[in-house]
């Protein structure tokens, strides 16, 4: 019989340069990978505009970029330089700013000097640009480090806010609900809470539905947030009906508004499962869509001014009563005031369209489609303001 054919390839010994630079190139590697957490070139440079834009707005908001009349524009451009350069150093602390001029002056020293001893002429040589260097390295570090103390107490406050609000839904008779919440820096100042409160004859349950956005973003409103959940949580078992409810709250957030500057806009409802009314108060939120089964549209404005701006201020309150298929859409500006490249909002249109395109589906399909629609939107553009979105169908 005749001899198959071998398949195996003929041995080839091992290059030696290729087995002396497989562990380095193992090595380069793996550092690399270390470096850039895994992130492709284009994620890179996606984050690294993201921060230069973030970068950008801090420091040029400190600057006046007006060109007054008669003033050469050499003379501006030198005149925002300084601007500018005065908005990096502000954000330093004293001691900080003293190592940065130092580090400049030292890299545009001159690296060598000369003086006269009697008939000898003295060189000094210094590398300035070294010693610069190194000072700049260390005042890296120095801001890293602060950089590093704050992200993990960020990171604490954001777990802190996570157990305030609620992770799911809870089960309401009558309605199926969905929500969702994406802070614009690690902490937000979006409140939405559904739970059952007593009802006032203590014979059966009715349950509070609150959606709240705080004036401002970040630290400051994340902690007036927890102030507006603590007192509604507080003053949920009192026999009051939602106005009494939403001016008790209103006079606490007084109390903590810096005298009107930081208020919180509040949309308090209560949803009777028997009767399937649902009783509102709109203090200065973006009013909700009430879309009906017939595909009519109403808001639910009935209300009154945003929390935390007049001590005794009058709140209204209206009611209406949700027959299935019916829709209540609660949403906070970040939704509506999403904004893209081309500084565009979503605005309310694209919002009331997917909610007519998706009146079919369920209430978190429905979130989904709205969520990534923004998303669509939005883009590459930089996330403004915390966007928080509440769906209530009746069923």
């Amino acid at each position: 019989m005749p001899e198959k054919a071998s398949t195996r390839e003929p041995y080839r010994p091992p290059d030696p340069l290729t087995a002396k630079l497989d562990p380095v190139m193992s090595r380069i590697e793996r550092f690399w990978l270390r470096v850039s957490d895994g992130l492709k070139a284009d994620q890179l440079w996606k984050q690294f505009q993201a921060d230069a834009r973030a970068s950008y707005r801090l420091y040029s908001a400190d600057v006046d970029a007006t060109l007054e009349a008669g003033v050469p524009k050499w003379k501006h451009y030198l005149r925002l330089v300084g601007q500018f350069f005065w908005a990096v150093m502000e954000k330093l602390s004293p001691a900080r700013r003293v190592l940065l001029l130092v580090a400049l002056v030292l890299m545009f020293a001159p690296s060598q000097g000369s003086w006269q001893n009697g008939t000898e002429t003295v060189f000094l040589r210094f590398d300035g640009r070294f010693w610069g260097a190194a000072l700049l390295l260390l005042l890296l570090v120095l801001e890293v480090s602060d950089r590093v103390v704050m992200k993990r107490d960020l990171q604490i406050a954001k777990e802190i806010q996570t157990w305030l609000l609620p992770s799911a839904p809870p089960s309401v008779p009558g309605l199926e609900i969905a929500f969702a919440t994406r802070p614009a820096n690690t902490v937000a100042g979006d409140y939405y809470d559904v739970f059952p409160r007593m009802c006032r004859d203590g014979g059966r349950h009715t349950f509070l539905i609150a959606i709240a956005d705080v004036a401002g973003k970040s630290i400051p409103a994340a902690l007036l947030m927890a102030t507006v959940q603590a007192s509604l949580k507080t003053l949920a078992p009192t026999p009051m009906d939602v106005a009494e409810l939403v001016g008790k709250m209103n006079q606490y957030a007084c109390t903590n508004s810096q005298n009107g500057r930081r208020f919180t806009t509040a949309f308090v409802a209560e949803f009777d499962p028997q009767s399937r009314e649902l009783s509102y108060v709109n203090a200065g939120h973006n009013a909700p869509i009430l879309r009906r089964a017939s595909g009519a549209m109403e808001r639910l404005e009935a209300g009154g001014i945003p929390l935390g701006i007049m001590d005794a201020p009058a709140y209204s309150s209206a009611a209406v009563t949700l027959a299935p298929g019916d829709w209540v859409v609660m949403f906070s500006d970040g939704v509506v005031e999403a904004e893209n490249a081309k500084s565009e909002e979503y605005g309310e249109d694209r919002l009331t369209y997917n909610i007519h395109m998706g009146a079919t589906q369920s209430p978190a399909m429905l979130l989904q489609r709205i969520m990534s629609d923004i998303d669509i939107f939005v883009g590459t553009a930089p996330q403004h303001d915390d966007v928080t979105c509440m769906l209530l169908k009746a069923v």
